[in-house]
């Protein structure tokens, strides 16, 4: 599983011209999930997403966590963090979950991150989203387990 996290001021998802979610600040959660990938690595990302302190304190460093600082999560599936772009150039996507294994995974995650007390929205499995943000910093992890 891989995620792509990205500290916002504001993110939203919007399907075919509707918006069908939005936080304020927090985190924009990027997730592809992997054939082999199973529950313990959706729990473990979403444990390690929860206490990632990568917000300011007071002083300016990072030392504070989405849960620290009240903040929610935008959890969004993309199984193009699943490509393979090591040969030739185009990605392939042997490696991606299928979707009947894949949206489960994804919804545990968010059912795990909610579970640490963050507010969570999601966008739509398999659905073309138009996904807005305002990039905090810019901040920008990857965590992969």
């Amino acid at each position: 599983m891989r995620l792509l996290i990205q500290r916002v001021k504001e993110a939203s998802v919007t399907v075919d011209g509707q918006r069908v979610s939005a936080i304020g600040a927090g985190l924009l959660v990027f997730i592809g999930v992997f054939k082999n990938d199973g529950r313990e690595q959706a729990a473990a990302l979403a444990k390690k997403t929860a206490a990632l302190r990568i917000f300011e304190d007071e002083a300016g460093k990072m030392n504070l966590s989405v849960k620290d600082t009240g903040g929610s999560a935008l959890v969004v599936s993309q199984f193009t963090l699943a490509g393979d772009c090591t040969r030739g150039s185009r990605p392939g996507f042997d490696n991606a979950a299928r979707p009947e294994t894949a949206k489960p995974l994804y919804e545990y995650f968010s059912e795990c991150l909610r579970a640490e007390g963050i507010e969570v929205q999601n966008g739509i499995f398999q659905a073309d989203m138009a996904v807005g943000l305002i990039n905090d910093g810019p901040v920008t992890f990857v965590l992969e387990k």
